[in-house]
């Protein structure tokens, strides 16, 4: 299986496409230039209000809602910890050594929120779940640095090594080596990535790590309450992190400056990896080259088409996804009973493919065909459970019910991927009419004179695929050659625009805004 990472860099938000074999798996958004209260930014709060019916306190971040953070996600070391923050920030000529850091009682696991924080305290605080609908961001306040083969926490002493590194020598040699080079004060998570790593390498990643910690310490000896002090490395650097493997064949990016910080990180945890991140320079946009634009049209609409014929219906509510099954009207066997069974482990095939493309997470309620036989009931079951097996979230499945639903948890800490694949006319704005065809390229060519004149040449101008292939007609003497030789412009097409948009791209590659035209 070749894996492959398609990144679409654009002024306003990055997009990261996950291929395997050159199906799409996963797409990721971004926003530019925000700050995204993205999964492990670090924040220092204020502590806005007390909860002590949720055994909880919510906390201003800085975002227009405050963050949530439970009694349970403080952590035994708490106390200490919140010490060692009112250390740093009363002195800020050097960063306090967390190994010589007194230590306090431990919160327990059965205790009261408004006994260890109240109104206006100060904390260091994690984001663990990303602002969902109108709901702000989840904290933690057990501080953790992730790395590709490890996770750096302060103030433990420990070493817990993934439970997915089966063979027992090689989890005491992760253990007995990571015990010998961690300085003191620190625990590590070793990860699963890091079976058969050489010594060297998890060496130097565990110093990255550290000094990633005293550089966060730094800044929050420089910051003042309700600020971020650490931003998690981008989306597109972390999915490098957490899912480079031997099978990655290439990493395709539209921009300089990302593809030379992927190349750099690649450096330091993969050098030989490096020669897979190539700069895409194509005419033609990149998610179309790869085939992403069209996976996205056809696979995250409402309804889904699965093979012999099925589909299913994906419906979204405040409280729960629901799928249904249906078999569309061809039939695979005369039995109905094997009919509806073929059809149910088809469906489960594209479920669990739709669970990761759109990141479904939370409750999923699935409406399987109705089956009698039992055996049947517990060979879809099994099966779900062994695709699943491929899906790096948490999540918990439960056997069919009576009623013939499967009920699914899996894990969310982002919103759920949507994408409005009904296109509303750009020309006339849904009403139904729009300017005379005649009209159209008369007035593009317009635009394009007066833009040619503002902008210059080299002005590139992007069309639907239909409107691309009536510019282009006629070869030369074809609208396409007459504005190169005339304005210097080049035309191309784009699958993700509307019939009859255009968009206006400077040389620079940077959008011409609309009221610029």
């Amino acid at each position: 299986m070749k894996s492959e990472l398609i990144v679409d860099v654009q002024p306003h938000e990055i997009a990261i496409a996950l291929t395997e074999d050159d199906r799409l798996q996963e797409i990721n958004r971004e926003k530019r230039n925000e700050d995204n209260f993205a999964v492990g930014n670090i924040y220092y709060g204020r502590v806005k209000k007390v909860m002590p019916a949720l055994n909880a306190v919510f906390v201003d971040v800085g975002y227009e809602r405050e963050a949530f953070l439970h009694y349970l996600d403080l952590g035994s070391e708490f106390r200490t910890f919140q010490s060692y923050v009112t250390k740093a920030v009363s002195d800020r000529r050097k960063v306090p050594a967390i190994e010589k850091i007194k230590r306090l009682p431990e919160v327990g696991k059965e205790g009261k929120i408004e006994d260890v924080l109240k109104v206006g305290d100060t904390l260091l605080v994690q984001v663990i779940k990303e602002p969902i609908n109108s709901k702000g961001p989840r904290l933690t306040a057990e501080i953790s640095i992730a790395g590709r083969n490890m996770v750096l926490m302060p103030l433990a002493d420990g070493v817990m090594v993934s439970q997915k590194i089966k063979r027992e020598s090689e989890r005491s040699r992760l253990k007995q080596l990571i015990m010998s080079i961690k300085p003191r004060g620190f625990s590590v998570i070793v990860r699963t990535v890091a079976e058969d790593k050489r010594v060297a390498e998890l060496d130097s990643e565990l110093r990255l790590l550290v000094e990633r910690w005293h550089e966060m310490v730094k800044t929050l000896q420089q910051r003042e309450p309700v600020s971020l002090v650490s931003e998690e490395i981008g989306r597109t650097i972390g999915i490098v992190r957490d899912m480079l493997s031997p099978s990655f064949t290439s990493i395709q990016i539209n921009d300089q400056n990302i593809y030379e910080d992927v190349r750099q990180y690649l450096t330091l945890i993969a050098p030989e990896s490096t020669k897979i991140v190539k700069l895409y320079k194509g005419k033609q946009p990149i998610f179309d080259k790869y085939d992403i634009t069209r996976q996205m049209k056809t696979g995250l609409g409402r309804t889904v088409g699965f093979k012999h014929g099925g589909y299913l219906i994906i419906d979204r509510t405040e409280a729960l996804f629901a799928i249904d099954v249906n078999s569309g009207s061809k039939k695979l066997y005369e039995d109905q009973e094997e009919n509806a069974f073929q059809y149910n482990m088809a469906a489960a095939d594209e479920i669990v493919h739709q669970l990761r493309l759109r990141d479904i997470g939370g409750i999923i309620i699935i409406d399987f065909i109705d089956m009698d036989s039992k055996e049947h009931q517990q060979q879809l079951y099994d099966h779900m459970r062994q695709l699943m097996d491929r899906d790096r979230a948490k999540h918990n499945i439960l056997p069919l019910s009576k009623f013939g639903l499967m009920q699914i948890t899996r894990q969310r800490v982002r919103p759920a991927v949507e994408m409005e694949v009904m296109e509303t006319c750009p020309t006339c704005g849904g009403k139904g009419k729009i300017q005379p065809s005649l009209l159209f390229t008369e007035q593009l060519e317009e635009q394009i004179a007066h833009l040619s004149e503002q902008y210059g040449r080299g002005i590139r101008l992007h069309l639907h695929p239909y409107i691309y292939a009536y510019v282009c007609r006629g070869m030369v003497g074809s609208l396409k050659s007459k504005w190169l030789l005339r304005y210097g412009v080049r035309v191309t097409e784009n699958q993700s625009l509307g019939m009859l948009q255009i968009v206006f791209y400077d040389s620079k590659g940077n959008i011409i805004p609309p009221e610029s035209k």
